[in-house]
């Protein structure tokens, strides 16, 4: 190793070209860290004639991965390619050829860390990923040594930044979902199919990551509950401003009497909640801890420089580790075997706008069916639809157990007078003023 760290690159987008513009840029503070030069030596990329963000002489470009993986002189590999079945094969040759490895992909990580993290362990390499969760924000990092000492009870949080910027633009200028979107999309903080974003796929992938690190378990990705923020309109909107709470698309994931529930859905939260101010394209995860309490971390959660400062970070803790000799001991075994909540151990508070018979008797229907679940009413508003001949009933439940909130939904679809259930979402914080 010398007094110089070779890095390899797999990757020259958007995040590549930041990985090299700041170690370039801070070369005498990493030097000053560090002690040696840090570098990168070669880069894969799949078109070497491609117009790129960044001035890199052509020779240090490659199209053939063995150039990379398998250079001596290379002891650490920055992987920002992407996708998952390609990076996860190239990340494992890297291991089997004693090199470190840091990503930013999440996809990856959330379906294959624990793999990786093994492979790493085994060939005594480092595996650092701190970038694939909310971009710049140091989140990984913070719980896994910052909170180390503590319990994680909850983490919860926005981990999208476009879904935040779609609804803060639906929230706070009245815009439809359409529009929002397609100014996310002009504006680049959505992609052409945005589907994994507004759906809440990406939001999924990245609450695995976490809930897999705060609670020391296998969390899979299918273990994750997912609902996205495509069905939400204007009218829930209103309401939810009307009654003190604003929209949300909330990654949540609590850890109690050993047993997990992590889920990704629209979520009205209290405006008073440290993440209701959560704006535009910004990320913020809130995480609970027994010893700590509330704590916050908030940032841009995509970039090319953000993302880029969390995988230098990584490349300096790497670095560090190679100095000490201490390489390929940061993974621990999962503490907890996994078992997940039922819907009868999950609780929380619900909204629910109801389409309904403008009738005398209507209400204490509706009242008595969910007296019959325990399930009492915290807010309550009622507006006629006198055009239409119905009402609107709309109302926020004390905290209940979500299965009790479920066979209350299917058995509103049994009363005469209900002629549609309109729309539900969860509720998080008290709202009264």
């Amino acid at each position: 190793m010398g007094n110089k760290i070779s890095i390899g690159l797999l990757g020259l987008g958007v995040v590549g070209s930041g990985v090299i513009k700041l170690i370039e840029n801070h070369q005498e503070k990493l030097v000053h860290q560090l002690g040696a030069d840090v570098q990168v030596k070669s880069v894969l990329v799949r078109n070497l004639d491609k117009q790129r963000d960044v001035d890199l002489d052509r020779t240090f470009l490659t199209t053939n991965p063995d150039d990379v993986l398998n250079d001596p002189e290379i002891d650490l590999i920055i992987e920002v390619m992407g996708g998952i079945d390609e990076a996860r094969e190239y990340i494992l040759k890297a291991f089997s050829a004693k090199k470190h490895v840091v990503t930013a992909n999440k996809d990856l990580v959330a379906l294959h860390g624990p793999e990786l993290q093994k492979a790493a362990r085994k060939n005594k390499c480092d595996f650092y990923y701190e970038a694939s969760v909310a971009g710049g924000i140091p989140i990984l990092r913070g719980i896994t040594e910052g909170l180390s000492s503590d319990r994680i009870r909850k983490v919860m949080g926005i981990v999208n930044g476009t879904t935040n910027y779609i609804l803060t633009k639906m929230d706070q200028e009245g815009l439809s979902y359409e529009v929002a979107l397609k100014q996310a999309q002009e504006l680049g903080f959505a992609e052409a199919d945005p589907t994994s974003d507004v759906e809440g796929l990406d939001a999924a992938r990245k609450m695995a990551i976490l809930a897999r690190l705060s609670f020391s378990m296998d969390v899979d990705l299918e273990d994750v509950e997912v609902k996205g923020i495509s069905d939400i309109s204007l009218d829930d909107l209103k309401y939810a401003s009307q009654l003190g709470y604003t929209m949300k698309l909330i990654g949540y994931a609590d850890f109690r009497d050993r047993q997990l529930e992590v889920n990704v859905q629209p979520t009205m939260l209290a405006k008073n909640h440290p993440l209701a101010s959560v704006s535009d394209e910004y990320n913020a995860v809130y995480v609970y801890g027994d010893a700590v309490g509330e704590t916050m971390f908030y940032g841009p959660g995509a970039g090319s420089l953000p993302t880029a400062t969390a995988i230098t970070s990584d490349v300096v803790s790497v670095i560090k580790n190679m100095l000490l000799g201490v390489t390929g001991s940061q993974y621990v075994d999962p503490h907890f075997n996994k078992e997940l909540k039922e819907s009868d151990k999950c609780f929380g508070q619900f909204y629910v706008r109801l389409h309904v018979k403008d009738e005398v008797g209507v209400f204490s229907r509706i009242s008595a069916l969910f007296n019959e679940l325990n399930i009492s009413f915290k807010r309550i508003l009622q507006n006629p639809i006198i055009k239409h001949e119905k009402a609107e009933i709309i109302v926020v439940t004390h905290q209940t157990s979500l299965e009790n909130f479920q066979t209350a939904l299917n058995h509103l679809n049994d009363l005469d007078a209900v002629m549609e259930t309109k729309s539900y979402y969860k509720v998080e914080g008290d709202a009264e003023k």
